[in-house]
């Protein structure tokens, strides 16, 4: 069995916020660390514990230092831990969410899977994208909004789509749908195939499946063929959907929704207004903490593009 060591440094709750995602900064690594945040003694006074396999050398040190700048100067915490499973230790302290209908979990609680819930699982060394983010809930409660007042879906995709969580989701509301998820990192591609093994989601272009593709959102030849869609779901962060919201706006079809996320309180207004501009409009929104979710629905005397 590896060594198990956990390195400890303080954060701030908005660093400890904007730990989504694959880190990068970690992503060439073998095995790289399971990276957890959890609130300290005060509202912004926060800790970054990560778990590695092996003794983090001082190149890692600095890399995770780098994450959270306002312990520039704090000495990281070092310890080796017993001889037990890393993974498993790292994942008994990350709770399974339940968002509406969904309940999101790691292999470590498999037996906790409520009888009346839709289960998908999520390893934690995988973590990013698992539920636990505000964000990811906040999607996963829009979908289940969506789907409990008699929303029907033939054509969606998950934009940006991380471990796969969010069109695994979107597929066991609408098992009918042709699903695509696409993500700017191809190693997000293969965590989502490596996802769907284990929640046993057929992967292709039929319906029913899920097709995959790396692509700067959706600059791709088979998602512009698949459109126009009636379900976009981005959940990536505020300056990129801004970015994209021509191009996601235009793939949509007349009176199609639109799910956005990753963005904070304060910027939602900015997001919404670059969505407006191209003819959308508000539909509903779901808040969790400082994290909105947008739900916007597109005009139907526009076409699409």
């Amino acid at each position: 069995m590896s060594d198990s060591w956990k390195v400890t440094l303080p954060c701030t709750k908005a660093e400890a916020e904007a730990m989504q995602g694959d880190i990068a900064q970690f992503a060439l690594l073998d095995s790289p660390p399971v990276l957890m945040t959890s609130e300290a003694d005060s509202a912004e006074a926060w800790r970054l514990d990560a778990y590695f396999d092996r003794k983090p050398n001082a190149q890692m040190l600095e890399t995770l230092r780098s994450l959270v700048p306002s312990a520039s100067q704090a000495k990281p915490a070092v310890e080796k831990l017993p001889d037990d499973d890393w993974v498993t230790l790292s994942q008994q302290n990350l709770e399974p969410i339940r968002a509406g209908r969904f309940f999101v979990h790691t292999p470590a609680h498999r037996s906790a899977v409520p009888p009346d819930a839709v289960a998908l699982e999520i390893d934690a060394g995988r973590a990013f994208g698992t539920g636990q983010h505000e964000t990811t809930t906040g999607c996963l409660l829009a979908l289940d909004r969506m789907k409990g007042t008699g929303g029907t879906f033939a054509n969606i995709i998950d934009v940006g789509t991380g471990t796969g969580l969010l069109a695994f989701a979107a597929l066991k509301l609408w098992p009918a749908a042709r699903i695509a998820a696409s993500d700017i990192d191809p190693i997000s591609i293969e965590v989502t195939e490596e996802n769907a093994g284990i929640n046993h989601i057929p992967l292709g272009r039929a319906r029913g499946q899920v097709e995959l593709a790396v692509a700067h959102g959706l600059e791709h030849g088979r998602l512009k063929a698949r459109a126009p869609y009636d379900l976009i779901i981005a959940n990536i962060l505020a300056g990129p959907l801004i970015e994209l919201a021509p191009s996601l706006a235009g793939a949509l079809q007349p009176g199609g929704r639109l799910v956005l996320a990753g963005l904070l309180d304060h910027q939602a207004e900015k997001v919404a207004a670059a969505y407006r501009r191209q003819g959308m409009m508000a539909s509903f929104r779901v808040v969790r903490g400082d994290w909105p979710t947008l739900v916007m629905r597109k005009r139907r005397a526009l076409g699409w593009r």
